[in-house]
């Protein structure tokens, strides 16, 4: 299911970074050679059937590619 993100995403902590990602190789062949981390975050969310609330959300993310695949991994209300 598609969201979107309304505003800015609180609490970021980075989870994993380098070797501690588990596909490293797959985002290197897809967005390119860069030091990539495994962040999550808390935002408020929309999601494509109208549902408004606050969710964590996890991506990845590199220096000079940016946010990459961002995830809804649960409902925090």
């Amino acid at each position: 299911m598609h969201f979107e993100v309304l505003g800015d995403i609180m609490d970021v902590k980075v989870i994993a970074v380098g070797r501690r990602i588990r596909e490293p190789g797959r985002l290197r062949k897809r967005y390119g050679e860069a030091r990539w981390r495994k962040m999550k975050g808390s935002a408020m969310i929309r999601l494509s059937s109208g549902r408004v609330g606050l969710a964590e959300l996890h991506w990845y993310e590199a220096h000079g590619v940016g946010m990459k695949e961002l995830k809804r991994k649960r409902w925090l209300e």
